[in-house]
């Protein structure tokens, strides 16, 4: 019997690949998803081996290629994965910060067949988005955009939205109208790893959400037909917890860049877990048959309240990273949600969040000595 069969509906394919080609990256910010102890990750696969996981997953039935990091174009095979990619047929999408490219790079990826490119800012000024970068990038970003607009792709700004950017909403908007960006996402800070340890400082009030909201409404009227504008609110602010990359194991295989297979890209912080490796196991037995991406597919798992919940097929008891860092329970409820024993601890959270403060502990950016410490 195949074990991917947990519920009334056999799993399909990973029809969303992501690479994280590398966790190596110039930039040290403070809300970063890759994990807190990223310098123990070293071995990074070789071309090769990331060329015969795309073969293997294409050939499963996937369709949509990111590649992603850290910084994916420290490594200089960017140009032939994409290359590979377009001629297996993937819809290929990089994200990137911009440091590594340069005019001839981006005209070779042009020419291999990289069908997108998301390009993200920290701020719409060059001392905070250099502050939150702990870099000198923000000229750089611009000259960037500049290049990616020439070439013809879709010029899609992404900026991570937090309490110290948020009320520059107006100024990050239109800066992206003057670039000439075709899509804009606001995506506000998820409190995972790095943003997780900077909570205190990145969670913003709800009076600065709301006005932000009221900012973006009125950008989005008024470039109706121009610019799409995408804003993500923070989970801690909903009610429902979210359908976590669309369901454990339905949609995404992240790949990261010592070749360890995951669910999604932070799941390698929950405990108990073994996770498969694309140097010891084919992408077919890694999706179909490994313990680690049937751990939570379809509903067996699952404990009260979500397991009677009526909405559990809508959201899948909402994401199982959030349900360890905030109930210590991988299997529990995602605290997010207004039914869980947990909730309390967003609550709490929040209501901190009302309040003007100086936090007591320092910002701690995405350093490699400050990741070798706290591993």
């Amino acid at each position: 019997m195949n074990a991917a069969v947990t519920s009334s509906h056999p799993v399909g394919p990973p029809l969303w690949l992501l690479f994280e080609l590398t966790y190596r990256c110039p930039l040290q910010c403070v809300f970063c998803y890759n994990p807190i102890d990223f310098a123990k990750v070293e071995n990074e696969l070789t071309t090769e081996e990331w060329l015969r996981v795309l073969r293997e997953a294409r050939a499963l039935g996937s369709v949509q290629l990111g590649l992603s990091g850290g910084e994916p174009l420290v490594r200089d095979d960017v140009e032939e994965i994409a290359a590979e990619a377009h001629r297996l047929g993937y819809y290929t999408n990089l994200i990137t910060s911009g440091v590594g490219l340069s005019r001839e790079r981006l005209t070779e990826l042009k020419r291999v067949g990289l069908d997108h490119i998301q390009l993200s800012f920290q701020d719409s000024t060059r001392e905070m988005n250099d502050f939150l970068s702990h870099t000198k990038t923000f000229e750089l970003k611009k000259r960037c955009a500049d290049w990616i607009k020439s070439q013809g792709y879709p010029m899609v700004v992404n900026c991570v939205i937090h309490r110290l950017n948020i009320d520059h909403l107006d100024t990050i908007i239109d800066m992206a109208v003057r670039m000439g960006a075709d899509y804009l996402e606001l995506a506000n800070t998820q409190y995972y790893s790095w943003a997780h340890l900077n909570r205190e400082h990145l969670l913003p009030s709800r009076e600065q959400l709301q006005k932000a909201e009221q900012t973006m409404l009125a950008w989005r009227e008024r470039m109706k037909g121009k610019m799409k504008i995408f804003f993500v609110v923070p989970d801690y602010y909903e009610q429902r917890p979210k359908k976590c990359v669309n369901g454990w194991g339905t949609t995404l295989a992240t790949i990261a860049p010592d070749g360890t297979a995951l669910p999604c890209h932070t799941a390698r912080m929950l405990p108990g877990l073994s996770f498969p490796n694309v140097r010891e196991q084919g992408m077919k037995e890694i999706w179909f048959q490994s313990e680690a991406f049937n751990k939570f597919r379809g509903f067996g798992w699952m404990k009260e309240p979500c397991a009677s919940c009526e909405e559990r097929e809508k959201d899948f008891g909402g994401c199982r990273c959030q349900a360890y860092l905030l109930a210590h329970d991988s299997a529990a409820a995602d605290p997010v949600c207004s039914k869980s024993p947990q909730h309390h601890v967003v609550v709490t959270a929040l209501e901190e969040a009302q309040r003007p403060r100086v936090p007591e502990a320092p910002l701690i950016f995405r350093r490699r000595e400050n990741s070798t410490r706290l591993s």
